[in-house]
């Protein structure tokens, strides 16, 4: 009878890297937790560049940072092993993992997560229109108001 059974879960994380890092440590830093999962018996089932961004709150004097985005299979184990290295290394600013539901497969997360960034950009590209259309307004109406000689 087996009484150790580590059941490998699924996982998602969000790494938070330097903007100064360059490519060759941002490919070594997902190597190394490519081989730490695998090394746990897990999987890795999909890796993202989210590119360079703004930071919503500065993290020290750093007001950018490269987002990642990965989802994977691994036990307990290997998450703490991951959290350890990313902890001593100096490029990754800030990292959050999160265990998903087990019941939905990473695919279907992954098309769910998808479908809401692509309808939170879509949101935000109605707005940005909406916004533009009220300053386009607001100038006419200033305009007009200036010809009338106000």
């Amino acid at each position: 009878m087996e009484t150790t059974k580590s059941a490998k879960k699924p996982y998602e994380v969000v790494v938070l890297m330097h903007p100064d890092a360059t490519l060759e440590e941002q490919k070594d830093l997902f190597k190394k937790n490519k081989a730490t999962i695998e090394s746990f018996k897990g999987s890795v089932n999909s890796l993202e560049t989210w590119g360079k961004r703004t930071l919503a709150t500065p993290i020290g004097k750093t007001k950018k940072a490269i987002y990642f985005h990965s989802t994977f299979e691994a036990d307990t184990q290997a998450i703490s092993e991951l959290e350890r290295t990313m902890r001593i290394n100096d490029k990754v600013l800030r990292f959050m993992h999160t265990r998903l539901d087990e019941r939905v497969s990473l695919a279907k997360f992954m098309e769910g997560f998808k479908k809401g960034l692509s309808e939170s950009a879509a949101r935000e590209k109605e707005r940005e229109a909406k916004a533009a259309a009220r300053k386009a307004a607001f100038a006419a109406a200033k305009a007009e108001r200036f010809d009338k000689g106000e």
